[in-house]
């Protein structure tokens, strides 16, 4: 299935969501729930929330965090702000104060649109010295008054997003900011997480998110009669970009509120899915659900798999008829490598995609034989089809796109026949469900414990084939650390997914002569059985 790009111009969301309108009209390109809306509905609602940021004084160039669940709304702040030149910024949704406030303060977001049962977790985000003015709240919170609303600005009401009369179908729509939108605008800052610090925000451009629905769609074949189904979280590039892949494509995707192994079938049958994304862990998790007739009857041809153990995808086709193709993107960059369901091998992310370039290099950047483990730098042959930097970090920029190619922090292997497999992270990062994980940013919290003295965090393997998250600790002179205290020390400071399932206490960490701390010596010890385990602790229900 080839996608038609569209001119180099034209490559911006209003752009592409006109064309769709033009092209498209009223079938239908958007599904929250039981509500509808047409390819043809979208500009109208483009246009109509863009006109309520303005009247908020939301302007070009301007930040707009969004702390929401898949709804739709989160799709209106996103489409709005690229309808004015504006830059949304998805937050996302298992944050905590700290990690809620960092991200405002580092985006200088003028706006926050945030869920109502998230409000109450402001109070740990030390929003004072901000240029944040205004806070949105969805929906009404099932615990009355925000208990928080001393520490917030004075300007907080309900989202004042009207519900647009039927009669204005196919009415005229505004047009976007004069002067015109330009495919290098930034359309959304993305935080990844961070390596050696705090995570760092990805300048996603209109053009950015314009490859990737181009790349992702002739990829997975997407066709005007498809139906895309994700349950994937609309803070991250992998269900986000499905908006593009849909108004390129003439087709629909139905974005569902979060991932449910038990009612994962029947959701799909629902839709009528016909492609659907998974990521790593979560196929195992569904291959653990009792077998079912809902396993064949569907209408699901294919599934973007990225991460899931090639045994897992195996098994996972034998039983359901649906091929999982494995690839390589990220935030910072694209859809670069990918497998097909023709052409695959247990342990390969795949081969090279058109449009793309690249290497396999040592620490110099010198590019490494075919056998030879190495870091994986890409680089895109489009202009604007990989991000153009972090957010207010030059020399984090500079490094990571450093002598014109994008450094990956990954290391792979290229084999003879050009497919890549992954080796390790060179990175000090840790993959769970499906979320980056900073070391530095667990190991942070840890450290403000009063009790602890120094620790380590860094991954061990899990019973899913993927990351868990361990921690090594130290505790003060005469101090005693008690691991179920440690955990839920972290509850109210990390996301879920960032707790350490893993605690050990021990009489010191391994350094190296000056003094640093040895994470491989670490990682290579593994769970030791003096480690304690949350989710043992909590009757294997730990998340």
């Amino acid at each position: 299935m080839t996608i038609e790009a569209l001119p180099p111009a034209e490559r911006t969301l209003p752009a592409m969501l006109d064309r769709g309108a033009a092209r498209h009209g009223e079938r239908p390109l958007l599904v929250f729930d039981a509500r509808s809306w047409s390819h043809r509905d979208l500009p109208r609602l483009a246009a109509a929330r863009a006109a309520t940021l303005r009247d908020a004084g939301v302007g070009r160039g301007d930040r707009v965090a969004v702390m929401l669940a898949n709804r739709i709304e989160l799709i209106e702040v996103v489409v709005a702000c690229g309808w004015i030149g504006a830059a949304a910024v998805p937050i996302n949704t298992a944050s905590m104060g700290p990690q809620i406030g960092y991200v405002l303060g580092d985006c200088a977001a003028r706006l926050l649109v945030i869920e109502a049962g998230f409000v109450e977790r402001l109070a740990t985000a030390e929003l004072g010295d901000m240029a944040l003015e205004t806070i949105w709240i969805v929906g009404e919170s099932t615990s009355g008054e925000p208990t928080t609303r001393h520490a917030l600005p004075s300007r907080i009401a309900g989202l004042p997003f009207p519900r647009l009369p039927d009669s204005a179908k196919g009415a005229e729509t505004a047009p976007a900011s004069d002067p015109p939108i330009l495919p290098s605008d930034t359309l959304a800052v993305l935080y990844t997480s961070g390596t050696t610090g705090p995570a760092k925000g990805v300048l996603c451009s209109h053009a950015q998110l314009h490859w990737w629905g181009v790349r992702s769609a002739e990829i997975l074949g997407v066709g005007a009669n498809d139906v895309l189904c994700t349950t994937l979280p609309l803070f991250h590039i992998n269900a986000l970009n499905t908006l593009a892949q849909a108004s390129l494509a003439g087709c629909r995707v139905a974005f569902e509120p979060r991932f449910s192994a038990s009612a994962f079938w029947p959701t799909m049958h629902e839709r009528e899915a016909t492609v659907v994304y998974l990521l790593g862990a979560m196929v195992p998790i569904l291959l653990a659900q009792p077998a079912s007739a809902g396993e064949r009857g569907h209408r699901v041809r294919i599934g973007l798999g990225p991460g899931v153990p090639a045994s897992a995808a195996a098994a996972f086709r034998e039983r359901t008829g649906v091929p999982l193709l494995e690839g390589y993107g990220s935030t910072e960059t694209n859809f670069v490598i990918a497998s097909a369901p023709d052409r695959s091998r247990p342990g390969c992310m795949g081969w090279l995609r058109p449009g793309f370039a690249a290497r396999v290099v040592d620490g110099n950047d010198v590019e490494l034989a075919v056998g030879e483990a190495g870091e994986l730098v890409l680089r895109a042959d489009e202009p604007l089809a990989f991000s153009h930097g972090y957010f207010g970090k030059p020399a984090a920029t500079a490094a990571a796109w450093r002598n014109g190619w994008f450094h990956t922090g990954d290391r792979v292997v290229r084999d003879a026949d050009g497919c890549f497999r992954f080796v390790d992270r060179l990175k000090d990062a840790i993959r769970r469900r499906g979320e980056n994980i900073s070391s530095y940013e667990v190991e942070q919290v840890l450290q403000g414990h009063p009790a602890v003295a120094s620790v380590a965090v860094y991954p061990v393997r899990s019973e899913l084939a993927e990351d868990e998250v361990m921690a090594a600790l130290v505790a003060c002179p005469g101090e005693t650390l008690d691991p179920a205290e440690l955990a839920r020390f972290c509850t109210t400071r990390l996301p879920y997914f960032a707790i350490p399932r893993f605690i050990e206490i021990v009489a010191d960490l391994p350094r190296t002569e000056n003094g640093k701390v040895q994470k491989y010596k670490l990682r290579e010890r593994g769970v030791t059985p003096h480690a304690w385990d949350r989710q043992a602790a909590a009757g294997g229900q730990g998340g």
